[in-house]
């Protein structure tokens, strides 16, 4: 890259997402975002994670509306085993009363998270350099799920599905009841009970976030400084660990996608 010339500033360069933000009645670029806080968008992330849902939707229309009873193609047999996999995950995973949403959520889940994930195995100067030559774009982090924005975006989602369902199914007044009168059902334990429930409820979404940003953040980090060993070692670096990496990217996603329906089926429980 032209604008990282020490190993340091190569990696900072690649950890950097492209931000936008209104600074001075204007818009504003990158390091003129330095004070903006939580009004700064990555667009970057933006631009890949909803390119990337915007194509899964897409292909699973098509297919679904070219779909046949007879020999189906490639793509429909991919599509049909997807649904087919993450049907099965969740039957054998949730045990509410009804799972009409649940499985739609869990079949985005996975598949978007999935399509991000994947990006992480592209060549860690490709895009970005041909985005610095072509459209004079200094900053390009080309991999949704290493933005922590994009995880806790996915997981908060999630969260607010938990909330309304454990309302809808157990009523204001037993989901209060739940946080309050568990596991010690006395009510001088009202107190300590809250306290620790709530710490569960919380946990539920952080651990989502961090634990998909950690695991893509540090093979993304492995990716970059492959990318800084003498070209004749990189090939021999970059294959296997892009071997391993794609279990990595499939577990990610897997795990992400499980974990929510455990969590939509806990708050389908009715004590």
């Amino acid at each position: 890259m032209t604008a990282a010339v020490t190993a340091t500033g190569y990696i900072q360069h690649h950890l950097t997402n492209a931000q936008m933000c209104m600074a001075d009645g204007g818009i504003a670029f990158n390091h003129a975002c330095a004070d903006a806080g939580f009004w700064t968008w990555h667009i970057d992330s933006l631009l890949f994670s909803v390119g990337l849902g915007v194509f899964f939707l897409a292909i699973f229309y098509m297919v679904g509306q070219k779909a046949t009873t007879g020999v189906p193609g490639k793509l429909q047999c991919l599509v049909e085993m997807t649904i087919e996999f993450i049907d099965n995950s969740v039957k054998g995973s949730f045990h509410g009363r009804s799972s009409e949403a649940v499985a739609p959520l869990a079949l985005t889940l996975f598949v978007w998270i999935l399509l991000m994930n994947s990006f992480d195995l592209i060549p860690v100067d490709f895009v970005p350099e041909a985005a610095l030559r072509i459209l004079g774009v200094p900053y390009l982090k080309i991999v949704p799920t290493t933005d922590l924005n994009i995880t806790f975006g996915l997981s908060l989602s999630v969260f607010a599905m938990i909330v309304f369902y454990s309302i809808k199914i157990k009523g204001l007044s037993g989901f209060v009841k739940e946080l309050t009168f568990q596991p010690f059902n006395h009510w001088t334990m009202i107190p300590f009970n809250l306290v620790l429930e709530l710490v569960t409820l919380i946990a539920k979404p952080i651990s989502l976030a961090l634990r998909l940003f950690g695991n893509l953040y540090a093979g993304e980090l492995i990716f970059i400084l492959i990318a800084l060993t003498p070209w004749w070692t990189q090939s021999a670096l970059y294959v296997p660990w892009a071997i391993f990496h794609i279990l990595v990217i499939f577990l990610q996603a897997f795990i992400f996608m499980m974990l929510s329906v455990v969590y939509l089926s806990m708050a389908h429980e009715d004590h």
